[in-house]
């Protein structure tokens, strides 16, 4: 399993445009992508412009296949608009648990 922990900082007057997409972008791949095991979308309790994405792909395949939806088309979409920098994406391997569908 592969895994992307990202960090997004979002201009106060984009931060409801880029929420509506990030929503849809998250919603859509848990429902519409067998591959995509967790997509959590989580804001920071200090900075209330500040999200992380937590999301779990079963292979690289599967995240491919997340790249090529048009909920992510969108995503990118309203964060390039919407960012006071660039994201930061952290690339990781899934150790625990194994089964991340069954926990």
């Amino acid at each position: 399993m592969i895994a992307f922990v990202d960090s997004f900082r979002v201009k106060p007057d984009q931060r409801d445009r880029f929420l509506i997409a990030a929503e849809d972008d998250s919603t859509s791949a848990l429902k519409q992508e067998p591959g995509c095991l967790r997509f959590e979308v989580i804001q920071d309790q200090v900075d209330a412009n500040h999200f992380h994405f937590c999301e779990v792909y079963r292979d690289e395949a599967a995240f491919e296949t997340h790249c090529r939806q048009p909920y992510f088309a969108r995503m990118l979409e309203a964060a390039g608009e919407a960012l006071v920098e660039p994201p930061q994406i952290t690339r990781c391997t899934m150790l625990f648990p194994r089964d991340y569908r069954a926990a």
